[in-house]
């Protein structure tokens, strides 16, 4: 793996808001990120090196190795691909619940396991308050049988809360196991590209041949866009999961902006492909989001290119009026199917038309939620072999 590929997938693991611990097949741990560093009260010097087992309290610490020798021995799975809740032991001999996800890595012909942390005090404290509430609950009704409609509704809606949290937990789960299948699948075809091409520039280098290494070293830059393009959607989706996104609306001048969107995209255009902007309206300055506008267009433009074919052109456009500002973008590429289009914004869904074509199927979903967080909305329009059609709209 590339020097460049392995800070990717650092910035993944340190950037993560969940533990992410790996340990070989003897339990030893490999790496630990600032997460689960934070979470369990070590310095990374403490652990790396160390029995997992550290980190848990008994019974688990007594027999974890014999879970991983069970497991190699017979082959069953008891926590692997399923996860299940455990306790953790932190530094200074508290313990506190998790959920744990396990998934196993083969990786030069050795297995690694990585786990992933989330902790559930908080959940566990709203059940403990949904206890407790029950508890006074019976109590009063003992004694004061005319606050029983008042004191029911309060438990229903404490019930609910907790129910609520579950499902958001289920929910991403659910999402931290398709981003562990997307990344694995995604990183791969681009990671090997960049190895193969590399192998043969060595051999293009002796002979020499200038073009040959040329077309390689170009292989090899755009493996690597494409690589940060899948990071930048997974970081993204990360911090509107969390909900740490901010906005910081500021006047800014759309016509720069779409020019210098324009002539960036434009490197990265198929052969003869061309993306034309143009803008309407007398005023060029809009109150907005910079940062979380740019990544909405160039993630609509990125998508125009990637589903259109040579010789084509991508029209982008702003307009700005007195009362609303609309930027669209059109590409006259494959098209989406109509089946497909009542799921287009769902996180990770790709339609079934797109092939071998790269994508991680985030981005059309962060397009939706930047635009709703800026207060505006996004329509758009397609069919199959007629292009696509997006316009965001915002108002003043």
């Amino acid at each position: 793996m590339s020097l460049e590929s392995a800070r990717l997938l650092e910035a993944i693991i340190a950037t993560a808001i969940d533990g992410i611990i790996t340990i070989d097949n003897k339990g030893l741990v490999e790496s630990i990120n600032p997460a689960a560093l934070t979470l369990f009260g070590y310095d990374a010097q403490e652990v790396i090196g160390n029995n997992i087992s550290m980190l848990m309290p008994e019974p688990d610490q007594s027999r974890h190795d014999s879970y991983i020798s069970n497991y190699k021995e017979t082959g069953r799975k008891k926590i692997i691909g399923i996860g299940r809740e455990v306790r953790g032991k932190k530094k200074d001999g508290t313990t506190f619940p998790f959920r744990l996800a396990v998934s196993e890595v083969f990786y030069k012909d050795k297995s690694i396991f990585t786990g992933f942390v989330h902790d559930l005090t908080k959940e566990k404290k709203a059940e403990d308050e949904l206890l407790k509430h029950t508890l006074e609950l019976e109590e009063v009704v003992r004694h004061r049988t005319k606050d029983l409609i008042s004191l029911v509704s309060e438990l229903e809606k404490a019930k609910a809360d907790v129910s609520n949290s579950l499902e958001k937990e289920k929910e991403l789960n659910q999402l931290k196991s398709r981003f562990v299948s997307m990344a694995s699948h995604e990183f791969r075809t681009p990671l090997s590209s960049v190895q193969l091409s590399a192998s043969l520039i060595d051999k293009y280098i002796e002979r020499p041949d200038f073009e040959a290494v040329m077309r390689h070293t170009n292989r090899i830059k755009g493996s690597v866009q494409l690589l940060n393009n899948i990071l930048n959607d997974f970081l993204s989706l990360e911090k509107l999961e969390a909900g740490v996104v901010v906005v910081n609306k500021q006047h800014i001048n759309l016509v720069h902006l779409g020019e210098e969107i324009s002539g960036e995209m434009q490197l990265i255009c198929k052969k003869n492909q061309h993306i034309v902007y143009q803008h309407t309206g007398a005023k060029a300055d809009f109150y907005l989001d910079a940062h979380l506008l740019k990544n909405s267009i160039i993630n609509l433009v990125s998508n125009a290119i990637k589903y259109s074919g040579e010789d084509t052109f991508i029209e982008f456009s702003t307009e700005i009026t007195d009362e609303l500002c609309t930027i669209v973008v059109k590409d006259n590429g494959i098209g989406i199917p109509v089946e497909d289009q009542k799921n287009l914004f769902e996180p990770f869904f790709r339609a079934h038309n797109t092939g071998s074509i790269p994508g991680t199927g985030l981005g059309l979903n962060i397009v939706r939620r930047y635009v709703s967080l800026m207060d505006g909305k996004l329509e758009y329009w397609s069919a199959i072999n007629q292009g696509a059609l997006f316009r965001m709209v915002f108002s003043r």
